[in-house]
């Protein structure tokens, strides 16, 4: 068993960076994700594997750093909340369409505007349908515990490398500033330069060798039809990811005739609405997706065979909702998809959760 410890999710963000041979981070204060930066400057990581932290003048500085740090196939970071990851947009699609490997965390926050710094989900559409420019898709993780946010770190590197392409944690103000505890990792050494090479050598800006000639990173190809070529590996990627790495939980499925689909600080009030449900005699299961892309909408879809509704709980107006409902909607048959949420920073009380689903589904019948 690893070392265990009683830690905010915020810092053990930071923790796991520093465990997971993390070689920068690169960001800007804001509130509800402050002490991922307060906890790294805390440790001092400079000292002792050497990690680069840098506080940047803005969140548009630090992504550009991490885009030029990602560059050179070193493991980079970020972290930020829901007005902060705005600005980086322009610089995520940047660097996914130079196709580099790095990790960004989203604490999310009430809005639009500069809203509350109460936790939120509203940032779902911006993240998993590509809030920047152009066709592209950020792998993202949905952690519901201080643990996995422990844990994602770790993965999203691995699958940021693994495909070529930024990934993020998508998290909010309720689990970032919560307190539970969590089994921490054995430290890993930074990768050497001569490991780096072996594994990014092909791509990252490493300087030219007798080897090889020097590597390009670039997102611009003035060339529609180069381009267009661009586009269509991308997308065999995309396609790929999904066919791969969809990831998801389920409890009390196997019976269920109502699933509860929710994600994140909503799933763990979910968890105890079906227990709700089932003294009530209402047969209730949840899913909770883990990837928000890939989305596991295989899963939904063959649940679908079998229940006689779905009701997506989220804190915002309803954005996931609309991807169960394309999930349904594949398969042709007429299965009706409820929404409950509650917005500007409210959490949803498992009583709320477990009246809508008897408001929507059974009332009348």
């Amino acid at each position: 068993m690893g070392e265990l410890r009683l830690m905010k999710g915020n810092e053990v963000i930071a923790e796991a960076a520093i465990r997971c041979g993390c070689d920068g981070y690169f960001g800007y204060p804001i509130t509800p994700q402050s002490e991922v930066m307060e906890t790294l400057m805390e440790l001092k990581p400079w000292e002792t594997t050497g990690m680069v932290v840098l506080q940047a003048e803005s969140e548009v500085a630090s992504i550009n750093m991490v885009y030029g740090a990602a560059g050179t196939g070193k493991k980079v970071m970020t972290s930020s909340s829901s007005p902060g990851i705005s600005l980086m947009q322009e610089g995520l699609s940047y660097i996914a369409g130079a196709e580099l490997p790095c990790l960004v965390v989203n604490v999310q926050r009430g809005g639009p505007g500069l809203g509350t710094i109460q936790p939120s989900q509203a940032d779902y559409f911006q993240t998993v349908k590509g809030g920047g420019h152009g066709d592209y898709r950020l792998i993202t993780l949905a952690p519901s515990s201080v643990q996995e946010m422990n844990d994602f770190v770790e993965l999203g590197f691995e699958l940021a490398f693994k495909y070529r392409n930024p990934a993020m944690i998508l998290t909010d103000g309720a689990l970032g500033q919560m307190m539970e505890k969590v089994e921490l990792a054995d430290f890993k050494p930074r990768r050497t330069t001569e490991e780096i090479l072996q594994t990014c050598g092909s791509w990252a800006t490493t300087g030219k060798t007798s080897q090889r000639n020097r590597n390009i990173i670039t997102s611009l190809e003035m060339d529609p039809f180069r381009m267009e070529q661009n586009n269509l590996r991308f997308q065999a990627k995309y396609k790929e990811l999904e066919e791969n790495e969809v990831r998801y939980e389920e409890i009390m499925c196997d019976d269920a005739e109502y699933i509860i689909i929710a994600f994140g600080t909503s799933s763990r009030i979910c968890l105890k609405a079906i227990d709700l449900l089932r003294e009530k005699g209402i047969k209730a299961g949840l899913l909770r997706p883990i990837t928000l892309f890939p989305f596991p909408t295989r899963i939904i879809a063959e649940r679908s065979r079998q229940v006689k509704g779905f009701m997506s709980v989220e804190m915002s107006s309803g954005q996931m909702v609309e991807d169960i409902k394309l999930a349904v909607f594949d398969t042709g048959r007429i299965v009706p998809v409820k929404y409950f949420g509650r917005m500007g920073g409210l959490l949803p009380s498992p009583g709320e959760v477990v009246e809508a689903l008897e408001n929507n589904f059974l009332k009348g019948n």
